[in-house]
Formats: C-alpha cells, structure tokens, sequence
C-alpha cells in the first residue's frame, strides 16, 4: 500500500473538514505488523472502502523495529493517519515504558481535541492500556460519540501478572478505567468472558458488545502435511509436530508443556515447534536447556506475514496457554489462526474460560488444566495415535471458523455498529 501525500505534524487532512469522521486510536497503525495494528488497519481500510471518512491517531515507531520513524501523516488507501509521537524507550524497561505511555495519552488527548468534530466517533483501543481514561474527557467536551475496543482490561491484567507497584494506585484506576468504560456510547469486547467483566464493573448491558478478533481466513487455509514447502525446509516432514506460533508473553505459562517434555522425552519422531518470540520465549529456551530437552525442541523466527499461510499448517496440532487468573482479561486470538489453518488446538487452560468453551463446544481439540502436565502428554500420545480423530477435529475447528469468526464477519458486525452510532442523535 502506497502513500497518497505525507507531510508536516501540522498538514491537515481533507477529512478534518467534514463532520461525522470515524477516529480510531491506537499506538500501532499500517504498515506496523503488531497483532493489534493488523486487526486496526483492517478495519480502517475497509471502513474507508466503503466511503467513511477515517482518520487514524497513532505514534510514530513500529513494534517490530524501535528505530523506525514513519512519517507525522499520510493518506493510504483513503485513510487519513497523524501520527503525533514516538516512542522512546525500549519496552523492556517498565519506566520507560510509563513515560512513553504518558507522552501518547497527551499526544494522543491533543491530536483527538484538533481533529474531532461533534457527532464524530471516536474509537480507543487499548495500547497503550488505560487509553478510555484519557480520551473520555475530549469525547465529553468535543460531543464524540466514544468507542472503547476492549483486547484487554488494565489495570487487573497487570496487577494478575505480578506488578505490585501498582497495586496501590489499582484501585483508583479501576475507578477511573470504569467511568470511561460507562460514559462510552459502545463498549466492545473481544470475547464472552471479557463482556461479563465489562458489565461486572457496573457498564449497562446496552453498552457492551462482543465482536471477536480475526484473522485472514481466506489466504489461512487447510494444507495437507506433504503440501507444505515449510514443513519440508524444516525436516519435519517424518515428525509428528506439536506447535505454538505468535507471542509468548507474560499472560501464558511454559511448565505445563515442559513437564509434558520430559514426560515424553523418549518418544520417537515428536518435535515442539516453536515460531515466534516474547517475554517468555527466553526463559522458555533456558528452561529445555537446563532439563536437557533440546532433542525435542525446534525454534524458528517469526516469519513473514505471507508466510503465515504455511506457519500456520506445519504442526500437527497446536498448543496455547493463558493463566487462570487472566481469564477474560485478555483472549489468545491465535486461536482463529489455527482454526482457519484447519488444526486442533490443545487448550492449556481454565476449563471455564473462553478457549476452553469454544474449543469443547466445538469438539476442536483438548482442554488440559495449566499444570497438568500428565493431561498434556496424554493428548500429545493420543492425538499421534489418532490420525483420524486428529484430522476430524481439525475440521470441525475450522468448521467453527467458518460459522462464527470470519473475517468479514467481525468486520461486517463492526461496520453495522458504527452506522448506528453515527445515525443515532447526538
């Protein structure tokens, strides 16, 4: 995607003179490849497609590339972007990282109070976390109708990871976060669970919405095992692959997988695929080092989005993991993924949280408790076992796929929500 036109912090957009603009806010827009950027710019630019008037409110840096500086604004594919900050500090430092989510809530707060109009609707994401509380006010005085999009709930995500200096302002940003969370026309949540915890913190069942993550379904298909260029690059193709894809971060857990390793360590052709990175990719990697797991572990890079298709298919069954006391909080959208790649997942998860649901209700793969490491390796031994049974849940996830998280779906849901916001009286 080209840009049309780039130029000054100061450049106005043709669109900031009409009323009723669509604003969405995030840290991370095109051509950043972040999970949260992605599922943003698909929706920008579709919006636009359909002749909204878009404009996008973002920094200046790429989470892939912390050295990067895209331009302060451009139009791309009919969607304005001011990009109005830069990240400065690495996101390994937590006070780096507070000091660079204070200078986008001012910068962020300052461009909305430029740009919007009375009647616009004006989108918060929640990257950087707590964003709602910022924008709110400006929502208030410029008369926005205020759209909080939910792919995460701060400050209990935080305060359930472990961050006790926190823990003393916790209350009073819960207070905060809930205000903003009821003074927004639409409050819309990525999953079942995260919407009972919305209307938990007292936001009216009208206001909350649930309209899931996506991803690209049509280029993510089923692919037969020996159809797979990757699978073969690798060596894999006379194994039995157990695979994770994406980020491994602070809200998922590695020692359910390591004790069904060691569990397993004797058991010939199984191979642990690793793609991707994160907070806990490190420790993962020093952990099969001191149990002397190598043998069974294979790490590979995160590959390029036009790879995905293949990535996405080189397992035989995939594995995810969130903490019990994340539940709701956050939602693994790896998890469309793998259903639209045609594979089982097993599910290291609450029984009754949200991928645990789906992937029982839809007979897709296993839920196994985080810490049970036996229940792991029995799946592992089982689905190997079980081409069949393998393949079937394979097909019932993307069966499941298919019927309820399409792209254009979640897509579709959104563009109908914004039309009643915007055609509603002020």
């Amino acid at each position: 995607m080209d840009a049309a036109h780039s130029g000054s912090p100061d450049a106005r957009s043709p669109l900031e003179t009409q009323r009723r603009s669509l604003i969405f806010v995030n840290r991370f827009f095109h051509p950043d490849h972040s999970a949260t950027s992605q599922i943003l710019s698909d929706l920008a630019f579709h919006m636009a497609a359909i002749g909204a008037r878009v404009q996008v409110i973002a920094s200046s840096g790429r989470y892939d590339d912390p050295k990067a500086v895209l331009p302060t604004y451009e139009e791309i594919n009919g969607v304005a972007i001011h990009r109005v900050c830069r990240p400065r500090f690495a996101r390994g430092s937590i006070a780096g990282r507070a000091i660079d989510y204070l200078d986008m809530y001012r910068s962020f707060a300052r461009a909305a109070l430029r740009i919007a109009r009375a009647g616009d609707v004006l989108v918060a994401k929640t990257d950087p976390p707590l964003l709602s509380v910022a924008l709110a006010p400006v929502a208030r005085w410029k008369r926005l109708r205020l759209v909080n999009w939910l792919q995460d709930i701060y400050p209990e995500v935080a305060v359930g990871l472990g961050m006790r200096a926190l823990a003393p302002a916790a209350p009073l940003l819960v207070a905060a976060r809930n205000a903003s969370l009821r003074a927004a026309a639409v409050n819309v949540a990525i999953g079942e669970v995260m919407a009972d915890r919305i209307g938990a913190a007292g936001v009216a069942p009208a206001r909350v919405t649930v309209i899931p993550n996506w991803c690209d379904d049509r280029a993510i298909q089923p692919r037969f095992y020996r159809d797979n260029p990757l699978r073969r690059a690798w060596g894999l193709n006379d194994k039995f692959v157990v695979g994770y894809s994406g980020n491994l971060g602070r809200a998922h857990e590695f020692e359910t997988l390591l004790s069904a390793a060691a569990l397993l360590r004797d058991t010939p052709d199984l191979v642990f695929l690793f793609i991707g990175g994160g907070h806990l990719s490190g420790p993962l990697h020093a952990a099969i080092e001191e149990r002397g797991l190598n043998r069974l572990f294979q790490f590979r890079p995160y590959q390029d989005a036009n790879l995905l298709p293949q990535s996405l298919t080189t397992p035989d069954v995939h594995w995810l993991s969130l903490l019990p006391q994340m539940e709701g909080l956050v939602v693994p959208s790896k998890f469309y993924g793998i259903a639209a790649a045609g594979r089982a997942t097993i599910a290291v998860a609450d029984g009754d949280g949200e991928i645990a649901r789906l992937v029982v209700a839809n007979d897709c793969g296993v839920q196994v408790t985080p810490g049970d490491g036996r229940g792991f390796a029995d799946a592992v031994l089982t689905l190997r076992a079980q081409p069949d049974r393998l393949a079937e849940l394979g097909a019932n996830a993307r069966r499941m796929l298919e019927a309820q998280f399409r792209r254009d779906q979640s897509i579709g849901r959104w563009a109908d929500l914004i039309d009643r916001i915007t055609t509603s009286a002020l």
